[in-house]
């Protein structure tokens, strides 16, 4: 597994990691021991860099005791990576906000303990608080940074400006934001102001929750525990559009002898050496599939046929409009 340098402040890790939200949560019923078995099959491919949070636990921290259960064993050779800002006590879960530094060393402290390490490597801000200025955010990361439980500060979901104002008071190693052939917004604003700063980027949702695996059906097919249910990129003329597209790309795909999920991650490895997707699975099998991407290697004209196939992304909005309202994008 290559391994790429993620911003200019010493962190370094594989060229694809690994999302371990599904294992938890938004996917529908899971278990705990594939979870398991899937991330300790990750680190036998060369996957060093593992991603959880609070909000994917519920508050219960399940999915960061599910994490750190799993590499228990080689935890110095990996990279953590967590995050704090919602508001656990809020309903529905999700809804609510808590960025205030006495709530970020709580749930610093909570991570600790459920992923059994004595630092976490990655801290990232979830989401943006607005009820707490983001220098306030960045002050106490940086204490943690300071007395050794975090190594490097991330931001995730937030625009050019918080980015700034943030990496201003604390450097700022990480941005985590949504990004695919599905959804390509970080590309204009946000992505030049991390390469003026030194900034690397976590694509998560990069295989566009799943569709760009091929393995595809309407909303109306998934369970209501699964987000598909209601995404609108599964929604009636959007889902017919972006099955279009998910074929073509399969064509493409084929031609090369590589699998859509593998074409999908591979454009995304080629839009810079600081990118680093985190392909979610609680699947061994897709995990092996995904791995291969850091591999292939696309020509010039494969990503001109992407781009003709995809010009702007998907159709249909990758959350729906009241919760959108709730990103911060400045």
């Amino acid at each position: 597994m290559q391994h790429r340098n993620l911003g200019s402040q010493g962190l370094r890790v594989s060229a694809l990691g690994l999302g371990v939200m599904g294992m938890s949560m938004a996917y529908g019923a899971s278990n705990d021991e594939e979870g398991v078995a899937t991330i300790r099959r990750a680190h036998e491919l060369g996957v060093d860099f593992f991603d959880t949070a609070e909000l994917y636990g519920a508050g219960t921290g399940s999915n960061e005791v599910l994490l750190g259960e799993a590499v228990r064993d080689f935890r110095d050779e990996v990279v953590l990576a967590t995050k704090f800002g919602f508001d656990m006590t809020a309903q529905p879960l999700g809804s609510g906000f808590n960025s205030r530094p006495e709530n970020i060393r709580k749930v610093a402290e909570n991570s600790l303990r459920y992923l059994r390490t004595d630092h976490i490597d990655l801290f990232y801000q979830h989401i943006s608080d607005p009820n707490v200025p983001v220098e306030e955010v960045a002050g106490a990361v940086g204490e943690l940074i300071t007395e050794g439980k975090v190594k490097y500060f991330g931001l995730s979901n937030v625009g050019p400006q918080y980015i700034r104002r943030a990496h201003a008071v604390t450097r700022v190693s990480v941005l985590q934001y949504e990004y695919s052939l599905f959804e390509r917004e970080v590309e204009e604003k946000i992505l030049p102001v991390l390469r003026e700063l030194g900034i690397g980027l976590v694509p998560y949702s990069p295989l566009g929750r799943g569709f760009l695996t091929g393995v595809v059906k309407p909303a109306s097919e998934y369970p209501q525990d699964d987000m598909r249910s209601w995404d609108e990129r599964w929604q009636g003329e959007n889902y017919t559009y972006n099955l279009r597209a998910t074929e073509q790309l399969k064509d493409l795909a084929n031609a090369k002898g590589i699998t859509t999920a593998q074409l999908a991650l591979a454009w995304l490895l080629a839009q810079g050496e600081d990118v680093v997707p985190i392909p979610g699975t609680r699947s061994a099998q897709r995990l092996e599939e995904n791995a291969g991407a850091a591999d292939v290697q696309l020509a010039a004209a494969d990503l001109a046929r992407i781009t003709e196939i995809l010009p702007h992304g998907s159709a249909g909005s990758r959350y729906p409009a009241a919760l959108m309202s709730d990103y911060s994008t400045d």
